[in-house]
């Protein structure tokens, strides 16, 4: 009974993320230009380019190299752990080399994530 409540709760947390909007999310990421970017090229700058991110394991962009802790972190990019990612990258992966501070905002997080899955979808 427990373990029912515990996911029961747990599926209204993921639930309760708010939809989002790649066109305000193409105005945040303006943010991250100095580092990333979704160029088709798969151009590398001082961060991986995040064209395909949505479903790729963390630390796999070829060219690039990241910390030995994003290597390590076994993540993979979805909804949940780019949200956790953008709102606190160095609490979700402590070691990472991306010095952002975050995206506090769940909206502004949810919006990146759909622009980000804009530059994702196989075509």
């Amino acid at each position: 009974m427990t373990t029912f409540v515990m996911m029961a709760g747990a599926a209204a947390t993921i639930s309760a993320a708010p939809p989002g909007n790649a066109a305000n999310g193409a105005v945040i990421f303006k943010k991250c230009v100095s580092c990333h970017s979704v160029d088709p090229s798969g151009k590398n700058g001082l961060g991986p380019n995040l064209r395909g991110v949505a479903g790729r394991k963390a630390g796999t962009v070829a060219a690039f190299t990241y910390s030995p802790a994003l290597k390590a972190s076994g993540l993979v990019w979805n909804d949940q752990t780019l949200a956790r990612f953008l709102a606190a990258p160095r609490q979700t992966v402590p070691g990472t080399r991306m010095i952002f501070i975050g995206l506090p905002k769940p909206e502004d997080q949810a919006d990146v994530i759909a622009y980000l899955k804009q530059h994702s979808a196989k075509k």
